[in-house]
Order: structure tokens, then sequence, then C-alpha cells
């Protein structure tokens, strides 16, 4: 897991510096193009996505881990008035953000998700590009990676109220550079912007949920993270039910 420490060199920098170039909601992660080229719009739809994917009502009581500067929680709150909408971060300065939007209904924790004590039992998890930070690249080479996810998995099964939604997006990765430069640049990469962290494999991923979660959908969206400008890599949508309605 990326500690505080690492956190802050990925997200930490300065929030002025990340309104530069984020949508206007500061989303930091894959946008869908469907239809549209505009970037504010795409984001939207993005939020769309997931909210119909985790099957979220009004009365519903949403987490969403690893929260960003809120842009999702706002969403939630605002957008779709939603009742209670509680967010996790390790970041100070996304906390912030969030703290100066003031938003209705949401509720904002600066922490690691292991250290997280919920106050409620949740209809709905979410969790958008945050499953990167779970896995350092050292646990991953130890082979540690389906344990980890597996012990993130069960602690969103336990937050869960029965019959709950999982609504996931992560960026994949599914085969390793053979290119020298881009080995170099990938590794740069991950040692300076992403320190800690390490994108999943999906088949680590489908290994983990088991026995908590079951994998009712799955959609990849490489071309839309292409259009978002990030990283062009694999990204993953998934619903997952609480096994627990079975």
């Amino acid at each position: 897991m990326s500690d505080k420490a690492q956190v802050a060199v990925s997200y930490d920098v300065d929030n002025e510096f990340f309104r530069l170039w984020l949508d206007k909601r500061m989303n930091y992660t894959c946008a869908v193009f469907d239809g549209t080229d505009d970037l504010d719009a795409a984001q939207l739809a993005k939020l769309d996505v997931l909210y119909r994917l985790g099957h979220v009502r009004t009365d519903s009581r949403v987490l969403d881990i690893g929260c960003g500067w809120g842009a999702n929680l706002e969403y939630l709150g605002v957008d779709r008035g939603v009742r209670e909408v509680h967010g996790i971060t390790l970041s100070e300065a996304q906390h912030g953000e969030i703290l100066r939007r003031d938003l209705p209904g949401v509720r904002s924790s600066c922490m690691d998700y292991r250290d997280y004590e919920p106050p409620v039992a949740f209809d709905t998890v979410m969790s958008i590009c945050m499953i990167e930070h779970v896995v350092t690249p050292e646990q991953a080479r130890a082979g540690e990676s389906v344990a980890r996810y597996r012990d993130y998995f069960h602690r969103a099964w336990r937050w869960s109220a029965p019959g709950a939604h999982f609504a996931l997006q992560t960026i994949l990765r599914s085969r390793a550079p053979r290119i020298p430069a881009d080995i170099r640049e990938l590794s740069w990469v991950t040692r300076a912007i992403f320190p800690g962290g390490i994108t999943p494999r999906m088949e680590d991923i489908v290994a983990a949920v088991n026995p908590y979660w079951e994998i009712v959908e799955v959609r990849t969206r490489r071309e839309d993270y292409a259009d978002t400008r990030v990283m062009p890599m694999c990204s993953l949508e998934a619903l997952w039910r609480n096994a627990i309605a079975f």
C-alpha cells in the first residue's frame, strides 16, 4: 500500500496545479467519450456510468474509497441528491479541497483505508482508480498481489449491507513492454509520479474478489483512456454484487 508520504508525492503537489488541466470537477481518471469530445461532459458521463453500475438510489449510503478531490462525492451528493455519501482519501490536499466544497450529505476522512471504521453499513461501494495504490511494486514481485487485493475486497464486504454493489474503475496492466525506452519511461512514472503503487492485472482481481463479491459486469475502455490523455492502458469498469445476496 502506498503510504502517506508517497501519496503526497502524487497528489499533494498543489491543488491549483491540478485545477489547470483537469475538468471542472477535478476528476483524475478515465472519462467516457460516448458521443462527445468535451472533457467535462465525458467525465460527467463516467460518473453516471459508475452511478448506474453501483445501483445507487437517493436513499443509498455510499462509500467512495480513494475519493480524490471529491468529484464523485459532489456528483452523488449534489447532482443526484444521494442522502449519505462517505469518502476516504490519504491525501491532505485532496481532503482540504473536499472540505472547501462543503458538500451536502457528504462526509470525508483523511486516512489509510485500512484504518477506516465505517459509521454505517453501505449499500454501494465505489472505487475509482485507487486500487493501483493497494499493492507496491515490491509486493507484486513477491507474489503478494492477490492476498492484498483480497484483503481490500474483504474490508469493503465487511463495511457493506447484504446485497450491496461495488463499482470499480482501474487501470490494468496486461503485458510487460519489450522496448527499452518504454521500460525506462514506465519505471520512471512508477518511481517518480506514483511511488508505492502499481496497476493490477485482471486475473489477480478476478481471483481476489472471491469469496466476497460476484463479478456481474466488466467493460474495457482503452480508447477512452487515450482520449482522456491519461496513460494509454486498459481501463476496467466492473460491477460486483455482494455474494451474501445469493
